[in-house]
């Protein structure tokens, strides 16, 4: 009996989305790859595109079309909806983005859908807990992109800053995937030692590194005002989310995963570490914030609390 190949449908062709989809292409990750678009034939065209470097790549069919091809998908990518534009915040987006959720969710849930379904729209956390509500389906098969872009923006500046591989660093940006992140920096690592320790052993202090958390959170925004939009590192950390799933890796990331009582949070999807395998979520993975910190991961909730009950309430309207 032929194994069921591993397929991956992504909804939304845009920048983001063909980001991603490039490097699941090239990867030989999956075997099968459905396109759909808002615009027929950009997602005809995409798959058109990519289709004909079939000989310099691992096996792997992409096709275009409707929501029919989410029946026998294993992971559902949701990049489609508006973008950011220079001055908006991702919050700024959620009355628009909510709307195009709320149909997809209507539109998966009828093709008969049953796998993980990763969503990286802005506002991803306020989005991921929507889409939960609007499909139904289990909290840990759905998954936010979080602050995985965030957590590497991080790495990649403490590296930059210490003259070491950015993954040799480890650490987290927690919260919204927004305004209201933060660095959880007692959580922080370098050469196995805590960072407050490494500090009072090298010739670094803490003011070195003062501006590195308030530049992570500004990073989108100065990428935006340069080039109008991020695209490749969110379509890499999508990537990394969906080979996680695909691969059983059981590896831990920073995704928008679901709280039940976690960092004192209640009933809500929010960046934090988790771990990643084929089901979504196995489990959250709660860093023992210190005060400060905890304090600022439940002000972020707050927010992304009463975001989304406003957000709700617009669709009512």
């Amino acid at each position: 009996m032929k194994a069921k190949n591993r397929k991956v449908v992504l909804i939304g062709a845009g920048m983001v989305g063909m980001s991603f989809a490039y490097q699941l292409y090239s990867s030989g990750v999956c075997e099968e790859l459905g396109l759909i678009d808002f615009f027929p034939e950009k997602a005809e065209g995409e798959a058109m595109d990519l289709n004909h470097a079939g000989a310099l790549v691992p096996p792997i069919k992409v096709t275009s079309g409707g929501y029919e091809q989410c029946a026998d998908a294993d992971v559902i990518v949701i990049a489609g909806g508006l973008p950011q534009k220079p001055g908006e915040t991702r919050l700024d987006l959620v009355d628009k983005n909510i709307k195009v959720v709320k149909d997809m969710s209507e539109q998966i849930v009828k093709s008969g859908f049953d796998g993980v379904i990763v969503i990286a729209s802005n506002p991803v956390d306020v989005l991921t807990n929507a889409l939960q509500k609007f499909t139904g389906f289990p909290r840990n098969k759905i998954v936010g992109s979080g602050t995985t872009l965030d957590t590497s923006r991080f790495r990649y500046m403490l590296g930059d800053k210490l003259n070491i591989a950015p993954n040799s660093v480890r650490g987290y940006i927690v919260g919204e995937h927004g305004d209201t992140q933060l660095a959880a920096w007692s959580n922080v690592y370098v050469y196995g030692k805590r960072f407050d320790d490494f500090l009072a052993t090298s010739k670094y202090t803490a003011e070195d590194f003062a501006e590195v958390e308030e530049k992570v959170m500004r990073a989108a925004y100065e990428v935006i005002n340069r080039k109008r939009a991020t695209y490749y590192a969110i379509g890499l950390a999508l990537f990394t989310i969906v080979k996680a799933i695909l691969r059983d890796e059981n590896t831990e990331l920073a995704v928008s995963g679901y709280c039940e009582g976690q960092y004192g949070i209640e009933g809500l999807y929010i960046g934090t570490p988790a771990i990643i395998g084929r089901e979504g979520v196995r489990e959250i993975v709660e860093l023992p914030l210190n005060k400060e910190e905890t304090a600022k991961m439940q002000h972020s909730a707050k927010v992304l609390k009463e975001t989304l009950e406003k957000a709700y309430a617009s669709l009512e309207k």
